[in-house]
């Protein structure tokens, strides 16, 4: 990037320099670690999510005026939708469903922008979302406990001796947890790296890791871009699931904010980061990545090394779009076996459950008055059983369904104690 094309996201705080490209790679490897995940446990390619992160954050920047230092990468919200829609429907039409919710982010930042920021709150409290991001990680449970006994994530096929795969999937989690406690500065947001190389070292130990994809793969090669297919079922399934995430931007906004002393809400706009947020997601979905948001690890690594000058997520960008193009590493990541995934995503899945539980703790809510147990008590069990409303070709199940019930009983039931 040049300087004419940097002037064109300039802001006060905006400074493109080649000096922060090592920072710049320094936040990318922080993200590496979830950004591949999310690709590697749904079936999507790990060097096209690498590309549409980097392209993704550089749109946001664009959008947002280049003020706010965030990274936006594979969100793990829409897993379980990804997991079932490419089991249910294929790649390319969930990638329609992914396109969609993205928009569902862009015509939120609208209606933020009509009627402020306040309004999000109002009719998405805590007592909706978090219930709804609990769901989303206890809904994955069975995925992370199958991977981790050496099994396909459904648990339909063994794959490796379960002994075996219970002790490397240990060995990874333990790693995971040591790092998280006592591990310092840089090396304390990047413990899911940690663990998994702990794990593909014992892998290659036991000979559980073949190299031919690896030989096979060429130097550079060009992402396995898929476009999507436009699927009614995939978008009514996955569409109401982007409430949680977007809930969770707003969050993270928030941090940033109180990180810089900027109130990014204000300026350049909450609706503005929304906005860049969806537009990255649909752009993501288009080219068969999986969906953006912005990543809490790199937030952390902004508190930490106080680099506080968005241009240096830049920078991560650009590395991330350069490496999609190495298409021995695309290929080196699928060599991971499943058990060193199952022991990172027992501790993963369980911190996404334990979001919403947080959520719902900060904000101070009594949950066994009538109202608020009505409400998470329909989203809990209409989620986690599976509940579905059909009619027609009109399918309507699961976490989505959870979501709108949820959100309408919050507005149709009488704000009052019974």
């Amino acid at each position: 990037m040049t300087e004419q094309t940097a002037s064109t996201i300039s802001s006060p705080e905006y400074n493109f320099r080649l000096k922060d490209s090592l920072l710049g790679l320094q936040m990318l490897f922080i993200a590496f670690g979830a950004l591949v995940l999310v690709p590697l446990l749904t079936g999507l390619d790990p060097n096209v999510a690498l590309f549409t992160a980097g392209v993704g954050t550089l749109l946001f920047q664009i959008i947002t005026k280049g003020k706010v230092p965030v990274f936006l990468a594979s969100s793990f919200a829409f897993i379980p939708a990804i997991m079932f829609g490419v089991q249910t429907w294929g790649i390319p039409a969930t990638l329609s469903g992914l396109a969609a919710a993205g928009l569902v982010y862009v015509l939120l930042g609208l209606f933020i922008k009509w009627q402020g920021p306040g309004i999000l709150m109002r009719v998405l409290p805590p007592i909706v979302y978090a219930p709804v991001i609990m769901v989303i990680g206890l809904i994955l449970a069975p995925v992370a406990v199958n991977m981790a006994l050496g099994k396909t994530g459904d648990g339909a096929i063994q794959l490796i001796n379960e002994g075996l795969a219970l002790f490397i999937a240990l060995a990874s989690l333990a790693t995971t947890i040591v790092v998280t406690l006592l591990g310092k500065g840089v090396f304390r947001l990047v413990p899911i790296m940690f663990g998994i190389l702990v794990g593909y070292v014992l892998c290659l130990l036991y000979g559980l890791v073949d190299f031919t994809p690896v030989r096979e793969a060429p130097w550079l090669a060009l992402p396995n871009f898929v476009l999507p297919e436009w699927n009614w079922q995939a978008v009514l399934f996955i569409v109401p699931i982007a409430i949680a995430p977007a809930i969770e931007h707003f969050g993270d906004i928030l941090a940033v904010s109180s990180l810089t002393g900027k109130n990014y809400v204000k300026d350049p706009g909450i609706h503005r980061t929304m906005f860049g947020d969806g537009l990255a997601t649909t752009m993501a979905a288009c080219l068969g990545g999986p969906p953006n948001t912005t990543y809490s690890e790199v937030t952390g690594g902004v508190a930490l090394t106080k680099a506080f000058n968005p241009a240096i997520m830049t920078w991560a960008a650009i590395a991330a779009i350069v490496l999609a193009f190495v298409g021995k590493l695309g290929a080196l990541l699928q060599t991971i076996p499943v058990p060193v995934m199952g022991g990172i995503l027992v501790l993963l899945f369980g911190a996404i459950m334990v979001v919403g539980l947080n959520a719902l703790v900060r904000a101070k809510e009594d949950l066994m008055e009538p109202r608020n147990l009505i409400i998470i008590s329909v989203i809990v069990v209409f989620g986690m059983g599976g509940m579905a409303f059909q009619t027609g070709e009109f399918v309507l199940k699961g976490i989505g369904l959870a979501a709108i019930a949820g959100i309408v009983l919050n507005l149709i039931l009488p704000d009052r104690k019974i």
